[in-house]
């Protein structure tokens, strides 16, 4: 399926326009500087190249505006009569060819300039026949500026014009101007076309469209068309000519039978009769329009014989279709776009007509055999005289009954308070939901004092005791939600019993064990020098503070001095000391002291989990990940680790050729 979209043809500039584009893009692209020192072959080859770029810029633009301006004799002949209509499509001819000659000229004139530059003997010549090629180009252009400018005003007009699809389903409304062809199309699409009171409001196609079955219809509004020679006829009418005339669709005449829009039945017609020639195998419909004005009935004898006559016309394309001529209904139709009576009516039956009309059209075409040899349909052959009606289970029958039911609706108390007479007058019962053993208990009256007691005190003579119960049962539910769970060995086996013995024993040592672990000074924080100016928490005060409670301070003033942090580094024992010593002893003496030092490693000894197998795994990998950016780092290279300072002025951005009077980057 072509569709024609004419929102996307460039703007075709102006011919001054065109020659600025075409030059300043050319001083953009190509090469600006040259001297007279260089040599000749160099001089040609910087003039030509800018006479061949200017030729191929303009090559380019004016092949764009001619291959994207449709040609009327390869799109679809609505599309092709329709810009003949609004445009002439002589002038629209002429235009594009003016542009066409203009580019082959241009070719010419840069082809025989280049042979010329071939044969430059300075600077100077070879400036000047560029000077002449670029002015006989740009002079060209110039002469085309009639041209640009026609064609730029059909650009703005075609793509204001409707998006219609001439192969999709269409529902076209013609007739006389002002009988109400846009307020039917306002009621059955989301087109907004503007209804007015007087002729000739609709002055081009309106497009819009709707669904029926399913299906997308397009549904297009027409100006009004008068009754005179076809010679007489303005642009406005020729548009609805042309629509008729070329697009397959179903046609709605509308018919004013009022006579409130200017014109009477009979001259409409007489339109009719003159403009039936465009209806030849196309489904139509005669559509009576304000019929709340003047009903069909109503009609005088002659009206009514006219529209009988025109009933008659649109029969015979009924039977040309290959319709029964006794099948009379969607031919002539009643409605009112006031009243909205009849509107859908009109809309449905002129989308099953046309519907009809295209499934009759495929059936007989070739392609339908391609079809219709994957089908197979099964007629079953009676057998014998015994009729068998369709059996159907009971169970269904009463799903059915159920479901229809629970379908129905059910009176809310707003459709009963409407039935009652309204609010004010109708109240709502509160009594009627109440569940009780008797339906008839519902409206009874409680009364409140009874033989002189109050009858609220003797509703329920039991109700003392049901009270008691229920607090009786929440006390027993708090008391066993506050108690902790706690197993008791009353239900318990003897093995069962020991296991729990055991594992209350267990419990209770790590409880004690973790008590004593809090209690030890080793899990108490160090105290920092800076936070004890004073010098308070000093070693001798611990010694005295243990003395008087009865203590040996000794072991505890030399562990203390053992973790200080301002202890320095022991000298390790000479080699003849060490073969004296016991090396054992020694072996255990260096572990205490290990112990208390901070731990820290070199670089390369192993630590389990690290992810190597042991330290030389691990001390080569250190050494590849050094050699492998020993070479970034010698040269200096930023690494995605170091700090980045942004360049604030890329020198690819802020450099090149400068425009006039621009000198700063000297």
């Amino acid at each position: 399926m072509v569709q024609y979209n004419f929102k996307k043809i460039t703007v075709v500039p102006k011919a001054n326009d065109f020659v600025d584009i075409i030059l300043s893009r050319t001083q953009r692209q190509t090469p600006t500087v040259v001297h007279k020192g260089y040599a000749i072959s160099r001089l040609r080859q910087f003039y030509m190249r800018k006479v061949k770029y200017t030729q191929q810029n303009f090559h380019d633009k004016l092949s764009t505006i001619i291959e994207e301006f449709p040609r009327l004799d390869d799109i679809h002949p609505f599309y092709g009569d329709l810009l003949h209509v609004l445009y002439n499509k002589d002038h629209y001819k002429l235009a594009l060819g003016a542009v066409n000659t203009a580019r082959n000229q241009i070719g010419k004139v840069a082809k025989d300039y280049v042979k010329l530059l071939k044969y430059g003997d300075s600077l100077y010549r070879c400036k000047s026949l560029k000077v002449a090629a670029l002015g006989r180009m740009c002079t060209l252009i110039k002469k085309l500026s009639g041209s640009l400018a026609y064609l730029e005003q059909i650009r703005q007009h075609m793509a204001r014009l409707p998006s219609i699809d001439p192969n999709t389903r269409t529902i076209l409304i013609c007739g006389y101007p002002n009988v109400g062809k846009s307020s039917f199309i306002n009621k059955i699409t989301r087109a907004d076309v503007d209804v007015q009171p007087y002729a000739f409001t609709t002055k081009s196609l309106f497009v819009g469209h709707t669904d029926y079955k399913y299906l997308r219809y397009q549904v297009i509004d027409t100006p009004g068309i008068l009754d005179r020679p076809f010679e007489d006829r303005n642009i406005i009418e020729m548009c609805s000519i042309t629509a008729l005339a070329h697009l397959r669709s179903a046609v709605l005449f509308f018919l004013d039978i009022s006579g409130s829009c200017g014109y009477s039945i009979a001259q409409q017609a007489a339109l009719f009769h003159s403009i039936k020639s465009l209806f030849m195998n196309k489904p139509l419909m005669i559509v009576c329009n304000k019929t709340d004005l003047q009903p069909l009935e109503g009609l005088s004898e002659e009206d009514m014989k006219l529209v009988m006559e025109m009933k008659a016309e649109a029969m015979k394309t009924l039977i040309g279709q290959g319709g029964e001529a006794t099948n009379e209904e969607g031919v002539l139709l009643t409605m009112s776009t006031l009243t909205e009576d009849g509107v859908i009516a009109v809309k449905n039956a002129a989308c099953e007509r046309l519907l009809n009309q295209r499934v009759e059209i495929k059936m007989k075409s070739k392609k339908i055999n391609d079809c219709l040899n994957r089908f197979h349909v099964a007629i079953p052959k009676p057998r014998d005289q015994k009729e068998r009606p369709p059996c159907i289970p009971q169970a269904v029958l009463e799903a059915r009954a159920q479901q229809a039911a629970e379908n129905e609706k059910r009176k809310t108390e707003k459709d009963l308070e409407d039935e009652n007479g309204g609010a004010g007058v109708y109240s709502a019962s509160l009594k009627k939901n109440y569940i009780l053993a008797n339906e008839e208990w519902k409206e009874d009256i409680l009364p409140e004092i009874l033989d002189g007691h109050n009858v609220a005190d003797f509703i329920d003579p039991d109700i003392l005791m049901r009270l008691e119960e229920l607090e009786r049962e929440e006390g027993m539910r708090q008391a066993a939600d506050d108690d902790d769970f706690e197993m008791d060995g009353e239900d318990l086996t003897p093995e069962e019993k020991e296991a729990l013995a055991e594992i209350r024993k267990k419990k209770s040592m790590l409880i004690q064990q973790h008590r004593v672990k809090k209690s030890t000074a080793e899990s108490r924080p160090t105290v920092p020098r800076k936070f004890d100016k004073r010098r308070e928490f000093t070693s001798k005060r611990m010694g005295r503070q243990l003395s008087s409670l009865g203590l040996d301070p000794s072991l505890a003033i030399e562990r203390a001095r053992s973790r200080s942090r301002g202890r320095k580094r022991e000298r390790s024992p000479e080699r003849g000391d060490a073969m004296d010593v016991d090396i054992d002893q020694s072996n255990k003496k260096l572990r205490t002291r290990s112990r208390s030092r901070s731990v820290s490693r070199a670089p390369a000894e192993f630590v389990p989990g690290a992810g190597f197998k042991d330290s030389d795994q691990k001390a080569k990998a250190i050494k590849l990940a050094k050699k492998s950016v020993k070479k970034r780092n010698k040269n200096a290279r930023r690494g995605e680790a170091d700090r980045v300072i942004p360049t604030l002025k890329p020198k690819h951005l802020f450099s090149g050729k400068r425009s006039i009077g621009k000198t700063q980057r000297r």
